[in-house]
């Protein structure tokens, strides 16, 4: 008896290859890997499990019925993706995203990204396709995380790991994974805390002992809302903390033009009459707000309140006494 990921594989294979519409009891004899013996009963319901796990990895199986009998067939028009031709430009440009992507410590998907850009037919381009198949320098437990994290949210399995926040304080979570984002260098993934029944974000790096839930791994154990968006989860490395304060910052004259593209839509922006820019935003760590204002460069000043400021001075006498 074949294993249930080969005999999938075998039924998928079968109704795609056949052109014209097949009965269950033909999948049953077609040497797909259905136990001999089985009774009829035992069959359908392995049958239609199998149906629906095709569904649910992306196969399209249209119904024929005719009296009593359905019978099946894949739909290659719902399935597959049409061809896509590619202007020599466009190639150029995926494959220089890629590139980029691939050289990026941080980036825990460059296998999955080197497969893609296989098919896209990028090995006749030396340089980027040669840099995808460079190894990311994520570390290997942040890496598995990030991807069981990314397949968690997409089969809609719980997760539980020992979480440490900002405050170094570590404790069990149960999360329903919604989405998954990549920000100032780091993963997060954004989900429903079961403890609280709210919406929170985690930094997966700062995630230990993740698992995901195993029983029955093609059910999901839940719904995402259907107004859920992750993009309005997405903060600055800043935000992330249980008690936010407001905070203001003062953009010079000469750096007034990089306090959008900063502030990300984040707080609210005012440009004064000598040019420089006065950016109102919520923080929930001021200690890494000021690291983050050290790392901008010059130009971007803290305003309100005092302890930013103090916490900022503080970073750059330690720069000072580390470098100077």
């Amino acid at each position: 008896m074949l294993d249930a990921a080969e005999r999938l594989v075998n039924l998928a294979l079968f109704l795609a290859s056949t052109p014209r519409y097949v009965t269950a009891a033909q999948c049953r004899t077609a040497g797909l890997g259905y136990p001999e013996g089985q009774d009829e009963a035992a069959f359908l319901r392995m049958f239609e499990r199998d149906k629906d796990a095709l569904r649910a990895a992306g196969l399209v199986i249209d119904i024929s019925s005719d009296d009593d009998t359905e019978a099946y067939r894949m739909d290659p028009d719902a399935t597959y993706a049409r061809p896509i031709e590619l202007a020599p430009e466009d190639l150029s440009a995926l494959l220089a995203v890629a590139a980029a992507l691939s050289e990026d410590r941080d980036f825990p998907f460059s296998s999955d990204l080197a497969l893609a850009v296989g098919k896209l037919g990028a090995s006749r381009h030396e340089g980027p396709a040669a840099a995808t198949e460079q190894a990311v320098g994520l570390p290997p437990e942040q890496a598995l995380n990030a991807r069981a994290l990314a397949e968690a949210v997409q089969m809609r399995k719980t997760v539980t790991f020992e979480y440490t926040n900002s405050s170094g304080d570590t404790r069990a979570r149960a999360v329903d994974p919604y989405g998954v984002f990549f920000r100032e260098g780091l993963w997060y993934v954004t989900g429903r805390d079961r403890d609280v029944d709210a919406i929170r974000t985690f930094a997966i790096p700062r995630m230990r002992e993740l698992d995901v839930n195993p029983m029955s791994p093609r059910t999901p154990d839940f719904e995402r809302p259907g107004n859920f968006d992750v993009r309005e989860h997405e903060r600055l490395p800043f935000q992330y903390g249980p008690v936010p304060v407001p905070v203001r910052v003062r953009f010079e004259p000469d750096a007034a033009w990089r306090a959008e593209r900063l502030a990300r839509g984040r707080g609210s922006i005012q440009t004064l009459g000598d040019g420089s820019v006065v950016w109102d935003v919520e923080a929930a760590d001021l200690d890494r707000l000021a690291c983050w204002l050290i790392d901008q460069g010059e130009g971007i000043h803290p305003v309100d309140p005092p302890e930013l400021i103090t916490a900022l001075r503080a970073g750059l006498r330690k720069v000072v006494a580390e470098h100077g």
